[in-house]
């Protein structure tokens, strides 16, 4: 598989204050490249550097292909739609008359504002002043800009702000869409775990300005360690009699940690252990959350 961005050692400095630290991003061609972190991780800044809105410090990106300079920044983000932080619009213009603008900037057939508006149900308020738009039909004027052109990469910096639980599952549902329907690459930011789970086929995580980690979504789900919490009368006999039977396990607390078995073999050492006068007072069937794993990953220093 391709890969269509990559970073290699890219930093970011603001005097002595390291916002972003050697990163080493790679986004593969066709995915939804989920890009995690609590506020203040350094995302956006990151997005920035990759869209050229902000010089980097030090450090190299590579998009299409070919190093991001001075020079080939322009060619290169003509293939490159965008929403970061906040929409820009005119307020004082309606929604159709805004993309105009974007349209005519980026030499796109008049068709396609209508097609965008479709996409991100705002076809009925086309002819309505943006200064009257809620923050979430701002938030989708954005994206029905940056869809303008369908470019061949999609940068979404926090795209669900301002939308209502409704509004957050469309924009969820465009965006997985859009590899299959128009052959999109989408970097997609969020400091909410679960809606890059629910979006997202490959993921990175930032902490403090450093990937802590980056792979596809389902490698981050299985570092949810499954396992069975037993709680016994006498803990210590319990785990040598187990032990004794093969079945080994770790005291955690009050509890016995045994690796995922079947029921069956759960059974029989229930069993057992009720014969050896040993009671077993509770069995639990632990997973990890998502959250869980980011705050392992993360130190447990940020919140999401």
């Amino acid at each position: 598989m391709l890969t269509l961005i990559e970073t290699n050692n890219l930093c970011k400095k603001y005097g002595k204050a390291v916002c972003v630290n050697a990163l080493n991003l790679r986004v593969p061609e066709g995915a939804v490249y989920g890009f995690l972190g609590p506020n203040g991780a350094g995302k956006s800044t990151t997005l920035k550097m990759l869209l050229g809105l902000t010089r980097p410090t030090c450090g190299e990106i590579i998009v299409f292909g070919r190093p991001v300079t001075e020079k080939e920044r322009i060619r290169l983000l003509r293939d490159v739609g965008s929403l970061i932080e906040s929409p820009s619009y005119y307020g004082h213009l309606t929604g159709e008359e805004n993309l105009r603008i974007v349209q005519t900037l980026r030499d796109r057939p008049a068709r396609e504002i209508g097609e965008v508006l479709a996409l991100v149900r705002l076809s009925q308020a086309k002819d309505q002043q943006v200064s009257q738009y809620s923050l979430g039909m701002k938030q989708r004027l954005g994206l029905a800009a940056a869809l303008l052109g369908y470019p061949k990469l999609l940068v979404l910096d926090e795209p669900t702000n301002g939308l209502d639980p409704a509004g957050i599952q469309e924009m969820r549902e465009l965006i997985r869409s859009l590899p299959a329907r128009y052959g999109m690459t989408v970097v997609v930011s969020s400091h909410l775990l679960s809606e890059i789970d629910q979006m997202a086929t490959d993921v990175g995580i930032i902490a403090n300005g450093s990937l802590v980690f980056q792979d596809e979504l389902h490698r981050l789900h299985e570092r949810s360690a499954h396992h069975i919490a037993l709680r016994t009368g006498n803990n210590v006999l319990a785990a040598e009699l187990l032990g004794q039977e093969g079945v080994p396990c770790r005291a955690a607390e009050e509890y016995l940690i045994l690796p995922p078995v079947e029921d069956g073999t759960l059974g029989q050492c229930s069993t057992l252990l009720c014969r050896r006068g040993i009671p077993v007072l509770r069995i639990e069937e632990r997973q990890k959350s998502l959250e869980d794993i980011f705050l392992d990953l993360t130190g447990g220093t940020v919140s999401l």
